[in-house]
């Protein structure tokens, strides 16, 4: 056990609570969340994003503050006033205009500054554009600690690497890349990731180095997923099998293997409009990666098209016919519904005039009701539908009958290409 060093962990969603949960390993940690649900859930030993089972997560568990190894989730600000590493985890999205929306960053700067104290660090994971620890963040802790940067107290930035829902790529099991606001600082908040993630840390060479790292991560992928979904449309056009085609392009030994779908989440469909309105601010016009988002936002109205040509093809009358849409959150077998693409499905399905039910055992209809304003349900429903879409891969849904929910001149859509042959039409 450490007894110099304590931990803050300020944001307890899917990238705060695995890192607290794995610091509280080997150190006393304070996990910080403004959400009062989410603590008490948190502190009766349930993690409803699932990402923590219950039986791990109360293994680390502490009900009152302390300096003992552990975790003791709170909402109050005094309780994490004596840490003296601050690490912030909050979201940072987009607002409707796809413009970078820094108000969670700043607002946890604001709490993390008013217990600042002489020596302490403070290390973002947020994923942000170049610049922002520095230029955006490092002022608000110095406004309102009334403390110096790198004269009393330091920064790093060392970005999530996250993948929610996936059990085999846990945080401990990713490297991690590291970076400091002095190389001395580097060294500390590299040797502090070191000490628990078992796949090794990278040390930047700046905090803005590994800023872009992050930012282009996803941007790469967003691009090579915009590739193969302008190629389906193609595909589609040439009526081609487009699976068929990435297979046989996929014996090549340096061909990326990217399928086509719809691009949601948090990060891939979030982290590019970060680098592109930083390139922006500088004079530049970034053609590629905006060209790429543009296409992936066009996904969804291009899938409902696809469904409803699909179904006048097979003499289904579209307006007020019954569709039953498998899945809403943003990937599979992930309780998350942020920023999922499903939605731009539904709305343009219901645009024809179809009427929709959304069957989701992952999600959370009160979450759903209050993001969207839309119904769903967490039970199968008993009656059968003229068209049924497979929205989401959750392993839950490759054992359903289909034919139990489907009328006799019924579809089958697959928006994820798992289903093969048994269904009339896919992505």
């Amino acid at each position: 056990m450490n007894t110099n060093i304590k931990i803050a962990v300020i944001g307890l969603g899917y990238v705060g609570l695995p890192l607290a949960r794995l610091f509280a390993t080997k150190y006393a940690v304070v996990g910080f969340d403004v959400n009062q649900s989410r603590i008490a859930a948190l502190a009766a030993g349930n993690d409803t994003t699932l990402e923590i089972d219950d039986a791990t997560l109360q293994r680390v568990l502490r009900p009152a503050p302390s300096n003992e190894v552990g975790l003791y989730c709170t909402a109050t600000l005094a309780d994490i006033a004596d840490c003296n590493y601050y690490i912030i985890t909050v979201p940072t999205p987009v607002d409707k205009n796809n413009r970078p929306d820094l108000t969670p960053l700043f607002k946890s700067s604001e709490s993390v500054a008013s217990v600042l104290k002489k020596g302490d660090i403070v290390i973002y994971e947020s994923t942000v554009y170049p610049g922002v620890t520095e230029e955006e963040c490092v002022p608000v802790l110095e406004k309102y600690s009334g403390l110096k940067f790198n004269v009393d107290f330091y920064a790093g930035y060392s970005p999530e690497r996250i993948n929610p829902g996936d059990k085999e790529h846990t945080v401990e099991k990713i490297l991690k890349v590291t970076s400091g606001s002095t190389p001395e600082t580097g060294h500390k908040v590299d040797q502090l990731y070191q000490s628990v993630i078992t796949a090794g840390t990278y040390l930047a060479p700046s905090i803005k180095v590994a800023e872009a790292a992050k930012v282009i991560e996803n941007s790469q992928r967003d691009i090579n997923i915009a590739f193969v979904n302008e190629l389906a449309k193609i595909f589609n056009l040439l009526e081609i099998d487009t699976h068929a085609v990435l297979e046989a392009a996929g014996t090549k030994w340096n061909f990326l293997p990217f399928k086509p779908g719809l691009v949601g989440g948090h990060c891939i469909g979030v982290d590019p409009y970060y680098l592109a309105q930083k390139a922006q601010e500088k004079g530049y016009h970034p053609e590629i990666i905006l060209a790429g988002r543009r296409l992936n936002d066009s996904m969804g109205e291009y899938v409902a098209s696809q469904v409803v040509k699909l179904m006048i093809k097979k003499g289904i009358i579209v307006n007020g016919a019954s569709l039953l849409m498998l899945g809403i959150t943003f990937k599979e077998n992930c309780p998350d519904v942020r920023n999922t693409k499903i939605v731009d499905v539904i709305k343009a399905l219901a645009d024809y005039g179809i009427q929709i039910t959304i069957y989701d055992p992952w999600a959370n209809p009160v979450e759903v009701q209050r993001e969207y304003n839309l119904t769903t349900t967490t039970t199968l429903p008993i009656e059968s539908f003229d068209a049924v879409v497979l929205g989401v891969s959750h392993t839950v849904f490759q054992d359903l009958d289909f034919s139990l929910l489907q009328h006799e001149k019924s579809l089958l859509y697959d928006v994820k290409g798992i289903l093969g042959d048994r269904a009339d039409g896919r992505l």
